[in-house]
């Protein structure tokens, strides 16, 4: 079964209760309190949820936000959506794998991009590089 076809039953049935919070019902981690806020290791962040690649530690950045932040996705592995919820205007970052919601996209990154993914350490899954 795809990641797509799995109901919302299966969803749960393979996630820990906080990462379906996040990625199923598009909820939000307190700042701060996520495991790779302050992760520096070299390697790969993939999808909580079905083990997708999508940010290298290359491209993330220490924001101040209290979240995860990268300045770009790897490839074309994430989507952005129009997020209208909670009285606020944002852009939502969901995995295009699984279409599990990862956080929000913001046009306050550094360069090169000038984009700040902010994602949920509850989304995501460290694969660290080993050294050769």
């Amino acid at each position: 079964m795809s990641e797509k076809q799995k109901t919302e039953k299966d969803w749960k049935t393979c996630l820990l209760p906080e990462e379906y919070r996040i990625l199923r019902e598009k909820g939000t981690e307190l700042p701060f309190t996520g495991k790779y806020v302050h992760n520096n290791k070299k390697g790969m962040y993939v999808c909580a949820g079905c083990g997708s690649e999508l940010f290298s530690s290359n491209a993330k950045f220490e924001s101040g936000t209290g979240w995860p932040s990268f300045w770009e996705a790897v490839g074309k592995n994430v989507l952005t959506k129009e997020d209208n919820s909670h009285g606020m205007q944002r852009t939502e970052v969901l995995c295009k794998k699984c279409g599990g919601h990862l956080g929000h996209l913001f046009d306050d990154g550094p360069s090169p991009t000038g984009q700040r993914f902010c994602i949920n350490s509850l989304a995501l899954k460290f694969k660290e590089k080993k050294d050769e």
